[in-house]
């Protein structure tokens, strides 16, 4: 008996899930995707494939967010129909903003922009190749949508449930006064459904709700999204704690420990200036940044020390640069250095749009008490 997934599919068929998922640190349920790409039906019925990923909005654009833009646009290139659910009520349920809707609508309308601009302001709407952003509180209009919930519900013991708790940022016991945080899971899950995704996007710290979901389509017969992981950048200061608690990735949460999308050439070089690197180490942000943002977008880091401490030199390998950074043949110093160039040239199309449209990011400092 033929157990793989992909037999079905001839030369670019597969070459086309390589670029679909060019990037991705993980891929689990492949064969549903593959079986639409060979001529099956997709989760609506027709030979569509829709993607999507949830998103709270609860805070300014970090690094992170580039990551994830890579992979929807390797789906956009595809031809898939790529969704971008501003979850509403999922950061109310997780006290986003102090549950203030109105502050998180605002920064659902500031992130909706900045995907725009990350991906080159694509065409939207609900056909092949087009994006579009849908939220929440528009879904929960629908009676389905609850009975969806509830029976993404059925037969999940508490447990069970509080082992996805780290999809919030959570701890396994943080949330035994608050229901609501119960359901978070279940509406995960059914905004899936609801939507009739087959391709589920996310950072790896979205497994367990992938997994959690896939568990309630088995139950239930129902379809089962592929799932995609994208890999996490680890906060400026380096890992910390459990790994699979994802307590070291970079978040908005901590400024000083994150890549913001609006830091300016002068912030950036502050930030990689105190970013930790350490020779002998791989574990190091700025290693991630190189490997999962800058070689993506421009080919190569272009080292430049003062001429008394060395000589230029251009990499588009980061398992040399890393070697030659053990070797003490670059200086940890100048790979930071050129890593704030280089993200300042990658984020420039974002500081010149909002330089250009300033009411989003202006309502985004005022609700974050940032600038």
């Amino acid at each position: 008996m033929n157990t793989d997934p992909l037999s079905n599919l001839d030369d670019e068929g597969r070459s086309k899930i390589n670029r679909m998922f060019d990037g991705c640190e993980e891929i689990v349920g492949i064969g549903h995707v593959a079986n639409v790409i060979s001529g099956g039906n997709s989760h609506s019925g027709s030979n569509q494939l829709n993607a999507y990923i949830g998103l709270e909005p609860s805070g300014k654009a970090h690094l992170g967010w580039m990551v994830l833009a890579e992979t929807i646009d390797n789906l956009l290139s595809e031809k898939v129909n790529v969704t971008v659910l501003l979850a509403d009520w999922h950061a109310w349920v997780n006290d986003k903003f102090s549950r203030d809707m109105e502050k998180i609508s605002l920064a659902a309308d500031y992130m909706s922009e900045v995907f725009r601009v990350l991906l080159d302001f694509p065409d939207e709407g609900d056909g092949p190749g087009q994006l579009r952003f849908i939220r929440a509180s528009e879904m929960m209009d629908s009676g389905k949508y609850w009975e969806r919930v509830l029976r993404c519900s059925k037969n999940m013991s508490l447990s069970r449930v509080r082992r996805t708790f780290s999809i919030m940022g959570r701890d396994e016991d943080s949330s035994d006064h608050d229901l609501s945080a119960f359901f978070y899971p279940a509406l995960q899950s059914a905004d899936i459904f609801e939507l009739e995704i087959d391709i589920a996007l996310g950072g790896m710290d979205q497994r367990k709700a992938h997994m959690y979901m896939r568990e309630v389509a088995d139950r239930n017969k129902w379809t089962k999204a592929t799932c995609i992981h994208t890999p996490m950048l680890s906060g400026l200061k380096g890992a910390s704690g459990r790994m699979d608690s994802y307590d070291h990735k970079m978040s908005k949460s901590d400024p000083n420990n994150a890549i913001l999308l609006h830091d300016n050439p002068k912030k950036l070089e502050k930030k990689l200036r105190k970013a930790f690197l350490e020779i002998g180490n791989e574990n190091s942000a700025v290693y991630e940044i190189i490997r999962y943002v800058l070689l993506p977008r421009i080919g190569k880091l272009n080292i430049e020390p003062k001429p008394e401490f060395g000589s230029p030199s251009s990499w588009d390998n980061i398992e040399d640069l890393i070697s030659a950074i053990n070797k003490g043949e670059v200086h940890p110093f100048d790979a930071k250095m050129a890593v704030a160039r280089g993200l300042a040239d990658v984020l420039k199309p974002i500081s010149e749009h909002f330089s250009d449209n300033t009411e989003l990011l202006d309502n985004m400092n005022k609700i974050t008490g940032s600038q």
